[in-house]
């Protein structure tokens, strides 16, 4: 087992009154306790102090006073800071991976994978901060000049879900700092520690380059400061990854002051698996899919579209798989599955498993929920897959477990109408080898998701690519391809160096 303390201590964090610490730059939160308790063991790491709106305001008056020296840092040297991040996150990945993985149940492969996610994100926003490309347009008026560039937009809020605690705030906090905004950043109640480790270490990079705090600032609690930060017309860009509830509040109370939000929301993902598909390839990446972060993945396979053809050697080959998988600590790299992150989610997991049975289906792979000595926290559970029909109501739903539903299909299209059958369109793939099938996978009347593969599962973007979704997902795009443009703001200029004023599409206007 490891030694929390140890690593607390080695990632700044210096519990003080019973585990009592801070989630606001450099003072005590003002508000109710927040306990992280591990689901690896059950056990309470620390408890951490939530922001009042007393603090909330201190941290927004800090970020806004960030911004005013912030933006006039030629975009460069706002990379080269980004850099030493980097540098500073490479130097702690062990210990910040290791407490990624304890505090919030993962695989410490998947663990030191989110801090390595971090790191990518860095190198591709230094140079970035070369890269921020306006266009030079011809202008229709002689001796003009027309052109567009982008400006920061100042304030930027990122609310973060428990499943990636660091990673994904690291996609838009660091693309926001190149472009020349501040964040403020609201974690997850679930996994404050690890917000708290990040924020230290940023910390020290901004001290040593003499550069306000305030350019990366916390605000732990609950649901209450996330609508701070959704009501506030002092921040710019809200953006929000989490539930379709979640975001949907989000977004109404955003666009009700006509704020900008960047919303990556629910996914309910399908692998459709065609007579073609080699199934040597095709099983690993469902199963990954399927029962990497317990289910926890926002790009986890929820449905497996099989054509009737293969449909029973899947089955088979699906039950011999999931017979190998070794459940328990995720800091053991023996074991593939780690628990769910709460005993809330457990009692999502059985509430799904019930409806399943109301709803007809049928379990190949059996659910359960483990209870025996090992198994201490009581938040871990088995995967598991039932059959059902594709008009199935629990289909519809994302449950964030690992829950494989089976549908048979006969023909592409049909497997395709199935796909896209659901509210949400986050990530889709197909296994195949023939050239039509993929190309009509991939064509507009094939997957309306953001995010389309073929021959690799539905979980794990590179960060070089825009990651996001459409319908319920919520349309957001971060991390990568021309993502950096939700954090700036477009500015079309013109330049008269004539010593006339002519006026667009021919209109005259004389006075004397």
């Amino acid at each position: 087992m490891i030694d929390i303390k140890e690593i607390l201590g080695k990632l700044a964090i210096n519990p003080v009154n019973d585990g009592v610490t801070t989630g606001l730059q450099s003072w005590h939160g003002g508000g109710a306790m927040i306990e992280s308790y591990s689901p690896v063991d059950g056990k309470l790491i620390a408890k951490v102090s939530s922001a009042s709106k007393e603090d909330y305001e201190k941290v927004v008056e800090a970020a806004h006073q960030a911004f005013k020296t912030w933006r006039l840092v030629p975009a460069p040297k706002r990379g080269e800071i980004v850099r030493q991040m980097g540098e500073q996150l490479r130097a702690n990945k062990q210990s910040l991976g290791t407490l990624v993985s304890y505090e919030m149940g993962k695989s410490l492969q998947e663990g030191l994978g989110e801090v390595q996610e971090m790191i990518d994100i860095c190198d591709f926003a230094v140079g970035l901060s070369r890269q921020l490309y306006g266009l030079s347009m011809h202008s229709e008026r002689s001796q003009h000049r027309m052109y567009e560039q982008w400006h920061p937009l100042g304030i930027v809020g990122i609310i973060s879900a428990f499943n990636f605690p660091v990673a994904v705030w690291s996609w838009n906090a660091m693309l926001a700092w190149v472009c020349g905004d501040v964040c403020i950043w609201k974690p997850s109640e679930k996994t404050p520690l690890t917000a708290l480790a990040c924020q230290h270490i940023i910390k020290s990079v901004l001290r040593e380059n003499d550069l306000p705090e305030g350019i990366s600032s916390i605000v732990t609690g609950d649901r209450e400061i996330g609508q701070y930060l959704a009501e506030d017309e002092r921040i710019a860009l809200i953006s929000a990854t989490g539930s379709t509830r979640m975001g949907r509040a989000v977004g109404e109370t955003v666009a009700r002051r006509l704020g900008k939000s960047l919303l990556e929301l629910g996914g309910n993902n399908a692998i459709i698996l065609t007579p073609s598909a080699d199934l040597n390839v095709a099983i690993p990446g469902i199963v990954f899919g399927a029962v990497g972060t317990a289910g926890q993945r926002c790009t986890s396979t929820r449905r497996l579209i099989i054509h009737a053809d293969i449909y029973e050697i899947v089955k088979q080959r699906l039950i011999k798989a999931y017979g190998q998988l070794r459940i328990g600590n995720p800091l053991d790299e023996n074991n593939h599955v780690g628990p769910l992150i709460d005993k809330v989610a457990v009692a999502q997991y059985t509430s799904a498993i019930e409806k399943i049975r109301k709803e007809g289906g049928y379990f190949i792979v059996e659910p359960e929920v483990l209870q025996r000595d090992v198994y201490l926290s009581g938040c871990y559970v088995a995967p598991c897959i039932a059959e059902v029909a594709a008009s199935s109501a629990i289909v519809r739903t994302e449950t964030f477990a690992p829950i494989l539903y089976l549908i048979k299909y006969d023909d592409l299209d049909e497997a395709i109408e199935i796909q896209n059958s659901v509210p949400q369109g986050l990530s889709s793939a197909i296994f195949t080898l023939n050239i039509r099938e993929s190309e009509q996978f991939l064509s507009e009347s094939g997957s309306d998701c953001g995010i389309a593969n073929v021959n690799i599962g539905t979980s794990g973007a590179e960060i070089g690519g825009a990651f996001g979704g459409e319908k319920e997902t919520g349309g957001g795009r971060e991390s990568g391809s021309d993502a950096w443009k939700a954090y700036m703001r477009r500015q079309t200029t013109t330049i008269n160096y004539s010593a006339a004023l002519p006026l667009a599409q021919g209109i005259k206007f004389e006075i004397e």
